[in-house]
């Protein structure tokens, strides 16, 4: 990992695999038409308005602080995305789940429904985006789509071990499966993300082992 001159304006980009193939077509086929920014580098508690030489140097640190380069690895970077919230937004929306967290025997589902407090239809045209972290303890459906929903790129919030089997979806509401464990209890956490507003909320779940009753047979 590296550092830029933060004396200079430069983009860093890194291109994907699909991004470099539209690059090498040209005739215009590369056109970025979406874009995400984050504040992954900033720490606000630096901001200090008790600073001698008045308000224009509350911010000096911050703003003099180095940028991380682009990194292609999710898991260390744009984890902390800025949004854009109309004018006069009094509150920042707040993403909440119903329910919080479910303990399920194998087989059994439950429907998980976010919701947006502090904003009037807030996340209901792009939906959110909902992270499985195992796919070994339960599989993820999407129960109510959203009306503009694609497949997210999806920022890693867990470990190396569990992003294997980490899947994800994008909707209005969702509805896990659990799967049968035959070995022990299973645990997952299912972390919901605003696409429009920000902000998320986990999900914990739980797979109880499934008991197996032994056939008893009588004779005469």
């Amino acid at each position: 990992m590296g550092y830029l001159n933060n004396s200079t304006i430069t983009v860093d980009a890194i291109l994907t695999k699909k991004g470099r193939e539209l690059l090498a077509r040209g005739q215009n086929d590369f056109k970025i038409t979406q874009f995400a920014i984050a504040d992954d580098e900033i720490d606000y508690d630096l901001w200090n308005p008790a600073h001698p030489l008045g308000t224009d140097y509350y911010g000096v640190i911050i703003e003099n602080m180095p940028l991380i380069e682009a990194s292609a690895d999710e898991a260390n970077i744009m984890r902390y995305k800025l949004v854009s919230l109309p004018k006069l937004t009094a509150k920042i929306p707040v993403v909440t789940i119903s329910p919080a967290s479910a303990i399920l025997q194998g087989g059994n589902t439950t429907i998980i429904i976010p919701t947006t407090q502090n904003m009037a239809q807030g996340n209901t045209t792009l939906g959110y985006t909902a992270i499985l972290s195992n796919s070994n303890v339960a599989s993820l459906q999407v129960s109510q789509p959203a009306p503009q929903s694609k497949s997210p790129t999806i920022p890693r919030f867990i470990g190396d071990a569990e992003s294997a089997t980490s899947i994800s979806a994008v909707g209005l509401q969702f509805k896990l499966i659990a799967r049968f464990q035959n070995v022990a209890d299973a645990s997952a956490t299912l972390t919901v993300i605003g696409n429009e507003t920000g902000g998320r909320a986990t999900f914990n779940l739980t797979v109880k082992k499934t008991v197996l009753q032994a056939n008893q047979s009588s004779t005469t």
